[in-house]
């Protein structure tokens, strides 16, 4: 209740109204501007209150569904109704405390059925809940609640530095299991690239003994048109000797200090040719049996 104010004029300023007396009974509300009273009757201006909004912050200390304590931070936006502002002054004797009074049953009645994850999804919800509730219990009583917002939420220090290292946690697991993929794909790729050089080797290989044999065939089958009565194995070995002493010149070429001691005569190269001959005949047993 505020001071009685007695005199002949009084002026109340934009966006407050004046509660007015007669007697000590409330007779009327006065808007901005200025107003007589007449003392000698018994009228005067007992208060004067501020229609502008007014902010309101409240702490309030809970526990979630999941057992962990919570201090979380409102603020409470409210003002007085012009028209019931006689019940606004008259019938509470602290509006703050009884605002903040019904934010902490309404916090605490709604808080503790939800998880810590859940209130931080819904924590709109919750300011929500807490509006509808104080607009049907200070509306009777003149002040009207414009705004409620949930500024913060803070869990204990422990439950902090716990939920800051399971997430950590898990972005490591993440990141390992990125980086197992990555390495993974970089072998599977490594491996195909080796697998598909060795194939174009192997290709490249086969062509050249393939060219190798065309062209030993074509030199026979010209050898032999041209000359008369020299026979395919003779052939073989004139081509061998041509290609021994190839190897033999390249050999001397070569820019490397590398020495090389293989048997060198003549008969060698027949020696070579029966091998080579052997080999093919045995080649030609072996998948003859094998059928």
């Amino acid at each position: 209740m505020g001071n009685t104010i007695c005199g002949v004029c009084g002026c109340i300023d934009q966006a407050s109204i004046g509660v007015i007396e007669r007697w000590g009974r409330f007779e009327k509300l006065a808007e901005p501007g200025l107003h007589f009273f007449n003392p000698f009757a018994g009228q005067c201006l007992v208060s004067v209150l501020s229609t502008r909004i007014s902010s309101l912050d409240v702490r309030i200390e809970t526990k979630t569904k999941d057992n962990v304590f919570v201090q979380i931070l409102c603020s409470i936006q409210y003002r007085v109704i012009k028209e019931n502002a006689d019940d606004a002054f008259y019938e509470l004797q602290n509006p703050r405390e009884q605002i903040q009074s019904f934010v902490f049953d309404v916090v605490r009645a709604r808080v503790p059925r939800m998880n810590l994850d859940e209130l931080f999804e819904q924590k709109g919800d919750v300011a929500k809940s807490v509006l509808e509730e104080l607009e049907k219990v200070m509306g009777t009583y003149g002040y009207s609640i414009e705004h409620i917002l949930m500024i913060d939420i803070i869990p204990d220090t422990a439950v902090r530095k716990a939920m800051n290292e399971i997430n950590a946690a898990q972005r490591l697991q993440l990141a390992s299991v990125y980086k197992g993929e990555a390495e993974k794909i970089l072998l599977i790729k490594r491996a195909e690239a080796e697998a598909e050089s060795k194939y174009l080797g192997g290709v490249g290989v086969a062509r050249q003994r393939q060219a190798i044999t065309d062209g030993l065939r074509e030199n026979i089958l010209n050898f032999s048109g041209k000359v008369e009565g020299t026979s395919a194995k003779e052939i073989m070995d004139l081509i061998m000797v041509t290609q021994y002493f190839d190897t033999i010149k390249d050999l001397g070429n070569s820019s490397k200090n590398t020495t090389v001691f293989i048997p060198h005569g003549p008969g060698h190269i027949r020696d070579i040719s029966d091998q080579i001959r052997n080999g093919l005949m045995e080649s030609s047993c072996a998948n003859i049996e094998g059928n």
